[in-house]
């Protein structure tokens, strides 16, 4: 069969994937967590190759460090599966019980979006976590990974979708596409897909976008911001910038841009920029910056330059007046991803958190804590910038829609045209 084909039986199963018990949905994922340790060494191998191959190619060193899957990768999705279990069902929750009339009451329960279609780059990770999130969000789901780590997607997903069936899981919950002519299949199915979740590039997740009719939830873009507006503590507050830029300089909520208030620049610049020097990181500036740090190397940058992702070792640095234009500058050249402040200044930082038009607004912390397993969700299936349904790491919750339940007595609306009826609406 063909993507379509195999996607409209997907379609077919779904009804039967959203009605599973969560029992069966934990038990698949203990399943899943068991079989890839005693499959570890398969899946190591089959990484090595990939790894090679990449070598071979020029892959460059920082996606390289993105395509490893090795023991510590499997601790952590193991990790994460079996948080996973001990989160509570999302499904089936009522979050609205209101008699309509007597006689007649209604309510709102959770219940799974159904089809949804994952593309993502890279990680074979992501192969893991999107798939374990599906499961116990009670989701279908077609998960298509990057070439340069095809024969670690291909092993991972034979591991976890022969478990997931073996627990109780319909045949047709998952699907794995390989081949990158079925992407573009795969986009022509809004009829059978309800959702697309795209993980990559900016270039890649845009022509998602531009190439399908079905709902496409994600980002383009991680351009995230630290302002330092007060020196409270500089080896604590360098601590942070360092962590933001270095602890995965690939990841979409690493710091690309770092606003310095101006009154603290003559002190706090050399300290920044030894520090990153230190770190390994290279420093972008205004030629303001520049001037007040000669002696630090730094690459010039035009004042209006810093809708930069680098997901590398490098940043950009800028002053500003106040917290206002910080705020300005971060809405006008962020992505809305994460963005977080380094003061002590309460009132400071609630204008900041509250003014910032971004998924994730932070006080005195790394911006690297974007992340569906450090917020408890067990993993993530990407992160959503969007405003409407999910926003930040998108987890169970974000996996989830829900659906009016009306019970009647043989209700007619006509009857409350008349004037026979009339509406209670007490909430039960």
């Amino acid at each position: 069969m063909g993507m379509k084909e195999d996607v409209r039986s997907m379609k077919l199963a779904a009804p039967d994937m959203a009605s599973s018990p969560e029992a069966v949905r934990n038990a698949a994922l203990a399943a899943i967590a068991e079989k890839l340790e005693q499959e570890k060494d398969r899946i190591f191998a089959a990484n090595r190759a990939d790894l090679e191959a990449a070598e071979t190619a020029g892959v460059a060193q920082s996606v390289q460090k993105r395509l490893r899957f090795d023991t510590h990768k499997l601790e952590d999705v193991k990790s994460g599966i079996a948080q996973l279990i001990r989160l509570p069902d999302p499904l089936g929750k009522v979050t609205l019980a209101r008699e309509l009339a007597d006689g007649l009451s209604l309510y709102r329960t959770t219940c799974p979006i159904g089809v949804i279609g994952v593309i993502f780059e890279a990680r074979p990770d992501a192969m893991v976590q999107i798939s374990t999130l599906c499961i116990k969000s009670g989701n279908c789901a077609v998960l298509k990974g990057g070439k340069e780590t095809a024969n670690t997607n291909r092993v991972l997903f034979e591991i976890i979708r022969d478990a997931a069936v073996q627990a109780g899981l319909p045949e047709k919950c998952l699907l794995q596409a390989e081949l990158h002519a079925e992407i573009d299949e795969l986009l022509s199915c809004d009829r059978e897909v309800d959702l697309l979740i795209p993980r990559g590039s900016n270039a890649f997740v845009r022509y998602i976008m531009d190439h399908t009719k079905i709902p496409v939830m994600g980002h383009a873009d991680g351009i995230c911001h630290i302002y330092v507006d007060e020196v409270y503590d500089a080896v604590e507050e360098l601590r942070i910038l360092v962590d933001a830029k270095t602890q995965y300089p690939a990841a979409c909520n690493a710091v690309e841009t770092i606003l310095v208030k101006r009154d603290l620049a003559a002190d706090f610049l050399p300290q920044l920029a030894a520090a990153m020097q230190q770190a390994g990181v290279k420093v972008n500036a205004t030629k303001e910056v520049c001037d007040l740090v000669p002696e630090a190397q730094m690459g010039l940058l035009a004042d209006d330059d810093f809708s930069r992702e680098y997901l590398d070792l490098a940043v950009s640095v800028k002053l500003v007046e106040d917290v206002k234009e910080a705020v300005g500058h971060i809405n006008y050249y962020g992505s809305h991803h994460t963005d977080s402040i380094l003061t002590k200044d309460e009132a400071h930082a609630a204008l900041f958190m509250q003014m910032v038009d971004s998924a994730g607004v932070y006080q005195n912390c790394s911006t690297r804590f974007a992340d569906g397993f450090r917020y408890g969700f067990g993993a993530e299936v990407g992160i959503s910038t969007g405003k409407i349904h999910a926003r930040g790491p998108v987890g169970l919750e974000g996996l989830v829609t829900y659906k009016y339940k009306l019970f009647g007595h043989g209700d007619i609306v006509g009857d409350f045209a008349s004037g026979n009826r009339s509406f209670t609406h007490k909430d039960l």
